[in-house]
């Protein structure tokens, strides 16, 4: 049966964090990284099947999901993991916060990309360590990172170098030869690796394909803690079920250690949407894929002929990077907010001269988010772009 992506669901009274930021203001919403999809109709029968049975206590990771995790990283990626590797989280951004604090000291640093998802840089604030910032450049069409430019600022102490991949906000998957290349210089100056990979289903580009960081060989597998989640794929984000992939068992003790008394354990319905998710959510999953590219590439035509305004097409996720620069506002997202667009500003992730927007929602959204774009820059002094 075919999903109805176009399908419009009234989330304004559903304690939607992303519904409820602008109240009644006509303001679209288009910044936290949630869609406004129906989940899979095989998660929404898991649970409902799951509180028919009416008796919620405690609950350890099912042994089906964990078969379901290990046959998913073997069959995509050819990537043997066993069962001890797991470290189950309410959430992938709790597990960047424990990689910090389990694998630097107070006087020691971390190296994370820019611009980058925001909690890679408040993980390293929230502990009172030191970020380095490896630039991301635009390099034929892709985000890539450089890390050779930031070598000379390295002082020894850094000891986490923290990956996104898919990156967010850029879209960029990364390619295997890139991959070494992080790989190279982690090994260089014996840095533990963690990799958030929550996007790594959701690829838009044809004929482009996820390689798990620590996929690559036997050491970059030793000096790494992969994270992954359902949660932004099959839109269950409120339903927090993540997984730390840790091979090496002393790294897993001092990440392990890091949550205690303070990190609980994922809740029982979070573990069956997860099952029900990664074990029979393929088939939506395509579907929603191909609606995503198709406004994927709706969305990059259209930005780019407003002029001030660029971006480059993501090849995974459902977010846009968008160049405002060139339109000399203070802050480009509170000029868009001013015109009826809640976008993620780009201060956050490290350069406010962009905007994010999250296009994982009906498409009627996105017509009408273009349409106030297209208005909004209409009220500046025409531009002197040449």
């Amino acid at each position: 049966m075919a999903s109805n992506f176009n399908e419009r669901i009234d989330r304004r009274h559903s304690d939607s964090l992303k519904w409820q930021k602008y109240g009644d203001q006509d303001i679209l919403p288009l910044w936290v990284a949630d869609t406004d999809f129906r989940s899979p109709q095989c998660i929404i029968d898991a649970l409902t099947q799951r509180v028919e049975h009416g008796v919620f206590g405690y609950g350890n990771p099912p042994s089906e999901l964990i078969d379901v995790i290990i046959a998913r990283m073997a069959e995509r990626y050819q990537w043997a993991i066993k069962h001890e590797w797991l470290v189950f989280l309410p959430g992938v951004v709790t597990g960047l916060n424990l990689a910090v604090r389990a694998f630097t000291e107070a006087h020691q640093g971390t190296i994370a990309p820019t611009p980058i998802y925001p909690p890679f840089r408040s993980a390293a604030s929230n502990a009172s360590r030191s970020q380095l910032n490896a630039q991301l450049r635009l390099e034929e069409e892709r985000w890539v990172m450089d890390l050779a430019a930031l070598e000379p600022q390295m002082t020894g102490n850094e000891k986490l170098l923290m990956l996104c991949n898919p990156q967010n906000p850029g879209g960029t998957v990364y390619r295997r030869e890139e991959l070494l290349e992080q790989w190279r210089f982690a090994q260089r100056h014996d840095l533990i690796v963690c990799s958030d990979e929550i996007h790594c289903d959701l690829l838009l580009e044809p004929g482009v394909q996820h390689i798990p960081f620590a996929s690559l060989n036997e050491d970059a597998e030793r000096r790494s803690v992969t994270l992954i989640s359902p949660s932004k794929t099959f839109n269950i984000a409120g339903l927090g079920a993540s997984v730390a992939i840790i091979p090496d068992r002393e790294l897993r003790k001092r990440f392990t250690r890091q949550r205690q008394g303070l990190v609980p354990g994922v809740d029982i319905l979070s573990y069956v949407a997860a099952t029900a998710a990664w074990r029979d959510g393929q088939p939506w999953l395509d579907e929603q894929l191909a609606y995503l590219r198709e406004t994927r590439d709706l969305l990059t035509q259209r930005v780019n002929a407003i002029p001030g305004l660029s971006m480059v097409a993501p090849e995974a996720t459902y977010l846009a990077w968008i160049d405002a620069s060139q339109l000399k506002a203070a802050s480009p997202a509170l000029f868009f907010e001013r015109h009826g667009l809640g976008f993620s500003p780009g201060r956050d992730f490290g350069d406010d001269g962009y905007v994010r927007l999250n296009f994982g929602c009906p498409r009627d959204f996105i017509h009408e988010a273009l349409r106030r774009m297209e208005n909004a820059v209409r009220t500046l002094p025409r531009l002197n772009l040449s």
